[in-house]
Parts: structure tokens; sequence; C-alpha cells
């Protein structure tokens, strides 16, 4: 008899503990701060409002995740610069708008946490901007004022291109000698004027992609907390967009947030030693999906879908994407950490993070390593509503 009961008592506890864990995920505030989906929507002209079969994110699935605000990345290349790259984030932004024209009884954008909250208690989803590149503001304090006014809540310094005022992560990595001999490393005179200005406007200060040395002349600079929107561990996975144990001390004691990335490449040291293989083997297949989409990053995400299951095969567990939360968490404070996925802006993620739908399994995973309820509030989004605030004064 002890055995028949001992199974039905284990499934009954399991049971209890899915139930508690979506109830902790429902009644939390959940905020991402990254998703690229803007600049896909441009190419595929897909209408987020209603159910997609491709891609991370609409309002139908994020409504079944329990996402609550969407911080939507405003991004272009470095093929963009002066007299494009502004125009380009405005017709990224307008296409926002286009969408919050088309369901005001779903959605609305929100530019404070008293907005957000106040979107949230009437079951509206809250969109936010953020945008992610300092070249798209072509060295104009003005431009940075007209996309405030438009409802940018962050700003992301540089992407992988540096500007004329702040280096990249990617510029100080790989190429630091050229910068070094052309005399400009980190962030210069102009460059602390916009962080300045940034404070002044109450924008976010966002050092997912600038350079280390740019990260600290930042932190000496700025007089709000700012945050990493989609980075990870260095520690873990020693890639140049991730944060070293330094700069993720640093960034505490700023008061800031880094919202973790869920980008398989970032997520695992072993990604891109096992991705080149499978993108080699279907190149010709890639030619043709990146003459289809005009976007190599878009043609990318779209074969490693149909190739589901070779892809599959190497993205990494979803327990490394919870070690990088947790590692951070431990290492400076369950107040410093959040949510900032990169979806629609990667081709590959952890396994069980396919969509917005996914995002319970996290609160799930951080309730088994002991978190508490109060932990995970604000790990999934009571983080990102303090900076804010501390930004907005709202």
């Amino acid at each position: 008899m002890k055995k028949l009961l001992l199974p039905a008592l284990f499934f009954l506890v399991l049971n209890a503990s899915a139930q508690n864990a979506q109830q902790i995920h429902e009644r939390a505030i959940l905020v991402d701060t990254h998703n690229d989906v803007l600049s896909n929507e441009l190419i595929n002209h897909e209408d987020i409002g209603k159910l997609q079969t491709t891609g991370q994110l609409d309002l139908v699935r994020a409504k079944q995740g329990g996402l609550d605000c969407q911080v939507f990345s405003i991004w272009c290349g470095p093929q963009y610069g002066k007299g494009t790259a502004f125009k380009f984030a405005n017709r990224e932004i307008d296409s926002l708008y286009a969408l919050l024209n088309r369901y005001p009884d779903k959605m609305t954008l929100v530019r404070n946490s008293a907005e957000l909250k106040n979107a949230v208690a009437h079951k509206k989803f809250a969109a936010m901007i953020g945008v992610e590149g300092g070249h798209m503001i072509e060295d104009r304090l003005d431009y940075i004022d007209s996309l405030h006014a438009r409802g940018m809540c962050y700003l992301t310094l540089t992407w992988n291109n540096s500007t004329s005022w702040a280096t990249s992560a990617t510029d100080e990595t790989l190429h630091h000698d050229s910068l070094q001999k052309a005399g400009h490393i980190g962030l210069n005179i102009y460059g602390k004027q916009i962080v300045k200005h940034l404070n002044d406007l109450g924008v976010i200060i966002d050092l997912s992609h600038p350079g280390e040395q740019t990260f600290y002349d930042v932190l000496a600079t700025t007089t709000k907390p700012v945050i990493a929107s989609h980075s990870c561990a260095y520690a873990l996975n020693p890639f140049r967009r991730n944060l070293k144990d330094d700069q993720l001390k640093a960034l505490a004691k700023n008061g800031g947030v880094v919202f973790v990335n869920f980008y398989s490449g970032f997520v695992d040291s072993n990604y891109f030693k096992v991705s080149p293989p499978f993108i080699r083997l279907h190149k010709a297949e890639l030619d043709s999906l990146i003459k289809i989409y005009h976007d190599e990053d878009l043609a990318t995400e779209r074969l490693f879908a149909l190739y589901k299951k070779e892809s599959d095969s190497f993205r990494p567990p979803l327990s490394m994407l919870i070690k990088h939360i947790d590692y951070i968490a431990k290492l400076i404070g369950i107040d410093h950490v959040g949510i900032g996925s990169d979806f629609d802006g990667a081709e590959s993620y952890p396994m069980g993070m396919d969509d917005v739908t996914d995002y319970p399994k996290i609160t799930s995973e951080l309730l088994k390593l002991g978190y508490s309820e109060k932990d995970i509030d604000k790990i999934l989004g009571g983080n990102f509503l303090r900076v804010l605030q501390a930004n907005t004064g709202k």
C-alpha cells in the first residue's frame, strides 16, 4: 500500500509546486527589456497584434506568457549614418505607433513606472521604447530630445559599431590598437555631455553594447542608475558582450541592473564552436534566404527554424540560462538582475525558451533554487521599475 501512496504523493507535491509557480508568475509584473520584433516586422509586414507562426513575440503569446511590459528595441545597423539613421529609427517608432493605434484596447505606450503600473492594473499590454545604438542620434542632442519626446526610455550608447563619442565592446576588443592609435577609447568630452543630457531628461543609459572603458567612463559621469538591457555573465561565458565580475559589482554600486540575455551565444561558451558547421552546411540556402529578406540576421533565424531538429541539437539547456541569473544575483544581489531576452534578435535560445510563452519556466526554476516570491518579483520586473522611477522621477 505504501508503494502505491508514494508516487501519488510525489505527483501531488509536483502539481502543487507547479500551481504555486504559475500563481507567483501571474501576480508579478513581468518586464522584458529587449526585443527586436519591430525590425523584423518592417521586413515581414506581419501584424504582431495577432497570433504569429514565426518569431517569438505577439500580443496573443505575450498574454499567455504573463508578459506585462515589453521594451521594444529600435535598431538599425552601421550602414545607416548621418542623414539616414535617425530617419530609420523614427520609421521603426512609427511602426510601433501604428500597432498601438490598431489595438488601443489591448496595449498602450508608457514612459514611466506609474504609467506602467496603471497599464497593468487596467490589463493593457505596456509598450516601451529602447533605442539600440547611439549612431541613431547622429551626434545631435536635439535628436535625443526628439526620440525622448516620442517615448525613448533608454538609449544604448553604442551598438557593435562605435560612435564619434563612445567606443563599443566589439571595437574595444577587436580593434583596440586602432582605437589607441586614433586616440579615442571610451567616452570623450562630448560623450560625457550626452550622458548628462540623458540624465537630465530621465532617459536610462544602457551599457549592454559599449566597451569596458566606455562602461567605466559612464559610471564616473552619470548621476542616475544605469542598465545593461541584454547581457550575461562573462565569468560563465567569456564573450566580449558579457559583463565581467568587476563590471557587475560596479553596476550594483551604481544602483543599476543587468538584464540577462537569452541568446545561446551569450549563455553558452560552446555555442560559437558548434554553430558554424551547421551554417556552413546550409550556406547555399542561407544565401537564398538573405536574398529574400535582405537581412542576414533574419535569414539566419529562418534557417534555424527550417532545420529545427538540427539546430536544436546544439542549443544549450535551460539550466545554463538560469545559472547566469543565479550567478549575478549571488554576486551582486537580488536587486540588480532582470530579464532582457533579446527575443526576435537572434537565431538560437536555450532549450525550452522558444518564445514569450515560456517565461513561466524561469519562475519555476528559480523557485526550485529557493528564490522567494519577493525575489522573483524583483527579477521579473521590480528591479526595472525601480531603475525607471529613479531616472524619470515617476
